[in-house]
């Protein structure tokens, strides 16, 4: 007789029952008891989840997902229990989607479940359509000795100051707020002919500083900072030049101090493009820009030369402002991270940098910095940051120096007033990491305060090349990971040589996927703290994880769970031309209709090389 005890589920019990009735005839299939994520009834879910649910019996699904009945089915029989969208849902809609289970019994259709997806965030400047000059508005002519700041003060919305080509214009400049609430642009750029300068959507380079003027500040203050409350500005076809011993940033967008505390006095819509900053060749520069304002494009420019030898220095740091950010096709170059978000509090209560959009960006540090006295760390983190885009950009090189050498942290910290920090709906896909100790350092929750739980990330067809502990010292690892709801790696190439290539430890993850990826074993291919390789690892730091349509070279089949593939060598896998760098697989391979979405195991390189302009 089994007895029903309060708040254990009926299901679960009548399954239960069947599996261990000795006279039952047959197995009953149980319905999907458990949603996984994200949870019947969630809000704010990213426009790309993936759906994860629970069943001991069942053997395949299909999968209805829609906003209104009857829902139609987007997936057939498949083998897995989780679900992705191939292409973002509606952004701040409501989707109701349920569950048909299957094994040799029969089918069981679920309860029906819902989410809410996160509303579209406002949109950043209309860069692709702004015109490089207004189409009203006053001209301003600023030669060399000019007044720049009286300028600034008297121009109106729609007008545009042309700075003299290659002069110097040094001072702590501020762009003031203007009354009223226009939306034309104020623009400032070079006096150089536009023929002459990089046409809009064409990355800038050093060879075009003789046609630009030099911003310069004379102290430790920024050459250029935003008044609050100031709207509406466009920089272009400008250099910045570092400050004379290298001191804090070099462009401040908002203000990351605590007097910038609320959200209405931000500034906001402001737009970057073709402008070459850099700091000091000897010096360095602590950052580029400071990030902290609202609606902000960031495009086609050349960060360089940002570096410290006593501080973390980064190319572009935002902390105090709420996004949304857009930032695009850009050289950006710094020793400690070339990109982050957080890491210090930010003074307006409950912010958290949204809305990122990072694309087709070039992030390196130069080899050449690996012997110098240069405080190196990573190439792209986040530690307070939500509906961040990182797709079809190049980071390399990042080697062990004064972190063990991982090129991408997303690693949620509060300083010690910030609670609600967090990083989620995180979605790197079409990427290239290359030349790096180790790629990804994945960690659910500050080990110092409190903070909300990573959750929602997405690491989808990504080429990781020349990922070496041998070359650039540390581990050789694609990821490290302690925690953390809802992460999913799907798609990849990986070529590392570290003696593992997934190393889980402290807190297991929930909602874990790992399918379709390409990667060595090297020894001991998934392994965790107190725990063997392979299967033991898994079932201990990743339960209820959904692990299929892997290959994973030169590892025993014993070793981890059917479903997935273990050829000898990378030959055996089925590559082009692994010693030339062609990483496709053979049309003719054994796995290039494999994976458990009927397509190649691994990345798909031709869709890199299309989003990163790469050419492998």
């Amino acid at each position: 007789m089994v007895r029903v005890r309060s708040g254990i589920s009926i299901l679960l019990l009548c399954a239960i029952a069947q599996l261990s009735a000795a006279t039952a005839p047959r197995l009953k299939l149980a319905a999907p008891l458990k949603v996984l994520s994200p949870v019947n009834g969630a809000t704010d879910v990213s426009t790309l989840p993936t759906l994860s649910w629970s069943s001991r019996l069942a053997a395949s699904y299909d999968v209805y997902l829609g906003t209104a009945a009857p829902l139609p089915r987007v997936a057939t029989q498949s083998a897995t229990a989780s679900y992705t969208p191939a292409a973002p849902l509606a952004a701040g809609t409501t989707y109701y989607w349920r569950i048909v289970a299957y094994n040799s019994d029969g089918s069981t259709t679920a309860a029906q479940w819902s989410f809410t997806t996160t509303a579209a965030p406002p949109a950043p400047p209309d860069v692709a359509s702004s015109p490089t000059a207004p189409t009203a508005g006053q001209t301003w002519n600023v030669a060399a000795d000019g007044d720049l700041q009286a300028t600034l003060n008297a121009a109106q919305p729609g007008d545009t100051i042309l700075l003299e080509a290659g002069a110097t214009f040094s001072g702590n400049f501020v762009l003031p707020a203007k009354t009223g609430d226009s939306t034309s642009y104020i623009t400032i750029r070079s006096s150089a002919t536009l023929s002459t300068l990089p046409a809009p959507g064409v990355r800038i380079d050093p060879t075009y500083a003789p046609q630009l003027p030099k911003l310069r500040s004379p102290n430790s203050m920024p050459a250029l900072v935003t008044a609050a409350y100031a709207h509406h500005y466009r920089i272009e076809l400008v250099e910045f030049v570092g400050s004379p011993l290298g001191y804090y940033d070099i462009l401040a967008l908002g203000d990351g101090s605590s007097t910038q505390n609320t959200l209405d006095m931000v500034p906001h819509d402001l737009i970057v493009d073709r402008v070459y900053m850099h700091g000091d060749p000897a010096v360095g520069q602590k950052r580029g820009i400071a990030l902290n304002s609202a609606s902000t494009t960031i495009q086609n420019s050349y960060i360089a030369d940002i570096k410290s030898a006593d501080q973390d220095a980064q190319a572009i740091c935002g902390w105090n402002g709420p996004g949304p950010y857009t930032i695009t096709n850009n050289y950006l170059e710094a020793s400690g991270e070339n990109v982050l978000f957080g890491g210090a509090d930010p003074a307006i209560v409950n912010l958290v940098p949204s809305d990122i959009i990072f694309t087709r960006n070039y992030l390196s540090k130069p080899l050449a910095w690996r012997w110098q006295p240069w405080i190196v760390k990573n190439l792209f983190e986040l530690k307070n940051a939500q509906r961040v885009t990182i797709d079809g950009n190049v980071m390399e090189n990042n080697w062990a120096s004064a972190q063990s050498g991982y090129a991408i942290l997303l690693t949620p910290r509060n300083g010690g007033t910030a609670p609600w920090s967090v990083v989620q709906q995180v979605s790197f896909t079409n990427n290239v990491v290359r030349h790096v100790s180790s790629a990804f350092n994945v960690l659910g929750s500050d080990d110092g305060y409190t903070t909300l739980t990573t959750n929602d990330v997405v690491i989808r067809n990504n080429l990781f090349e020349d990922v070496s502990a041998a070359a650039y010292g540390g581990e050789g690892r694609l990821l490290m990971i302690n925690g953390g709801v809802q992460i999913t790696v799907d798609h990849n190439t990986v070529l590392n040589d570290g003696l593992a290539t997934v190393c889980p430890y402290g807190t297991a993850v929930q909602g874990f996927v790992f399918t379709n990826n390409f990667i060595p074993d090297n020894g001991y291919g998934i392994i965790g703290d107190n725990a063997p390789p392979g299967t033991p690892t898994i079932t201990a730091y990743f339960p209820n994880v959904v692990f299929l349509g892997n290959i994973i070279v030169g590892a025993p089949a014993s070793d981890f769970p059917a479903g997935n593939f273990y050829p000898a060598t990378t030959t055996d896998g089925g590559l082009v031309s692994y010693g030339s760098g062609d990483y496709t697989l053979l049309a003719n391979s054994t796995y290039s209709a494999a994976a458990t979405d009927g397509t190649a195991i691994g990345a798909n390189i031709d869709a890199i090389n299309a989003a990163a302009g790469t050419n492998y």
